[in-house]
């Protein structure tokens, strides 16, 4: 194996990145998971409201699993890979990454199985176009 294959690095695109702040932490001063999550949900909105050409509801949370904490200051990336594309659904995994406050290397802080649906206007819903 050579030293690219033991790099990690992300899967999928980046769909959001932002820095973690310090009224987003527990009473131990570490990131609230909650708030890791929420994050991953607007990235997989932003990536299934592409995906789907319009407007998305998150149906379910799969699979989570916190690997790491997060220091304030952290800047935090979400990166979406569409698994699967439904007649009306999207099923994605979103990770999230920082950057080591030691050394810069990348972390890998969580991910976790999102699936959004597509919905018209009237929050009901809909077939995903073809795009």
């Amino acid at each position: 194996m050579n030293d690219i294959d033991s790099t990690p690095v992300p899967h999928g695109e980046l769909a959001l990145q932002t820095v973690a702040m310090p009224a987003d932490t527990n009473p131990a001063g570490d990131i609230f998971g909650g708030w890791l999550m929420s994050q991953m949900d607007i990235a997989g909105m932003v990536t299934a409201s592409d995906v789907a050409g319009g407007r998305v509801a998150t149906v379910a949370i799969n699979g989570m699993l916190f690997l790491t904490p997060v220091h304030v200051g952290a800047v935090v990336s979400c990166y979406c890979d569409v698994l699967e594309i439904g007649r009306s659904s999207i099923t994605m995994v979103v990770e999230v990454w920082i950057n080591s406050q030691h050394d810069g290397e990348p972390i890998k802080v969580t991910e976790g199985e999102f699936v959004f649906v597509a919905i018209d206007e009237n929050g009901r819903t809909r077939a995903i176009q073809n795009n």
